[in-house]
């Protein structure tokens, strides 16, 4: 039985090291060719683009997991029932559940696998992928985060200082903008808070709330309730160049809500995002349950074109259904656990009632 064991595990890892690393690379070239023109002209080689595709290959591979397993697990064990290869396992007295639960136990090791990528790798490559942007890409070299302040350069001859961002309400916590005339300092501009603006022409401008300007050069000072700042640009330049909190890791995403709270927001999307980096990885362990159930069901499945066509078809139900509660938790219609767990609990239930109906 060993040798059977042996066999449909090395299957397994040939071809999950095809699928896994080939559709991540396949879906990183296509981001490429859509950030190509946000390259800076004359730094563009074939070693940035590789070196870029290298960075943000952990971060997609780790959204692909799942489905590259349930892909793994319905091709071979859908080729296995087709050439007779499960009818001879039972014949020999082969016990079908045995069979599986070394899958089983790769589902919990890629399960924690997922997890180290999750909150390990990718935040580390995120750090590396910021450096990048900042050497090749436009605008990026326009933001410096040093300590718990972000500072850019302004359009307008300014520098500014900004405690906090918050980029899904396009918000500014604590801005100070220091305006220069020939290397010395003209007006100061301290707001307690700037909201972005959209206007009609896709064009947009800074609302600055509770805004002081000193004069240096007459000493006067100006308060403001509200008052307009075309001097900062658009916060499409903050995603270039501060690391998105979904590519934080769970304490730091914590450390980033509670930042976030302690300024007097609340963002729900963050608190929906910290609980599903807790519920994500255990959708590996889930697909590959039900990819080696569906593929034994006792109902023939076809071949392994058509097993890779269920597998994709299965994993877009999945994420139309987990976006879905997710939107559902950010506009606080569902709780942010219930949002960010139904889904790959229900899912989890589904494989584990396929598991126990496998005929043996």
């Amino acid at each position: 039985m060993k040798i059977i064991y042996r066999y449909y595990i090395n299957e397994f890892i040939k071809i999950w090291l095809i699928i896994a690393p080939g559709l991540a690379f396949i879906i990183s070239l296509l981001e490429i060719i859509d950030k190509v023109d946000d390259f800076l002209p004359g730094k563009i080689t074939i070693f940035s683009i590789f070196q870029y595709t290298i960075l943000i290959l952990p971060r997609i591979l780790y959204y692909l997991l799942p489905m590259s397993l349930l892909i793994c697990s319905l091709f071979i064990f859908s080729q296995a029932s087709r050439n007779k290869e499960i009818i001879a396992f039972k014949a020999v007295s082969g016990r079908m559940k045995t069979l599986f639960y070394p899958f089983i136990t790769g589902g919990i090791l890629f399960s924690i696998a997922g997890f180290i990528i999750g909150e390990i790798v990718v935040p580390e490559f995120s750090d590396y992928l910021l450096d990048f942007k900042k050497n090749y890409m436009k605008k990026s070299g326009k933001v410096t985060i040093k300590k718990d302040a972000i500072w850019m350069k302004s359009s307008e001859n300014s520098l500014s200082r900004i405690d906090l961002y918050i980029p899904d309400q396009k918000l500014v916590k604590g801005l100070s903008i220091f305006i220069l005339e020939d290397t010395r300092l003209k007006k100061r501009i301290e707001a307690d808070k700037a909201f972005w603006e959209k206007k009609n022409d896709k064009s947009g401008v800074w609302i600055l709330y509770n805004a002081i300007e000193y004069d240096i050069q007459t000493g006067s000072v100006k308060k403001y309730d509200e008052i307009y700042y075309s001097g900062i640009e658009s916060p499409d330049l903050f995603t270039t160049s501060i690391k998105n909190p979904e590519d934080m890791g769970i304490y730091d995403l914590k450390l980033y809500i509670k930042k976030i709270n302690s300024a007097g927001f609340r963002d729900q999307k963050l608190v929906v995002d910290f609980y599903r980096k807790i519920s994500y990885p255990l959708t590996n362990l889930f697909m590959i349950v039900l990819g080696i159930s569906l593929s034994v069901s006792g109902k023939r499945t076809g071949g392994g074109l058509f097993a890779t066509g269920l597998g994709i078809f299965i994993s877009f139900i999945y994420w139309l259904s987990h976006t879905f509660m997710l939107s559902m938790g950010y506009a606080q219609v569902l709780n942010p656990v219930i949002a960010a767990c139904i889904m790959p609990c229900l899912f989890g239930i589904i494989s584990a009632y396929l598991f126990l109906k496998v005929p043996e």
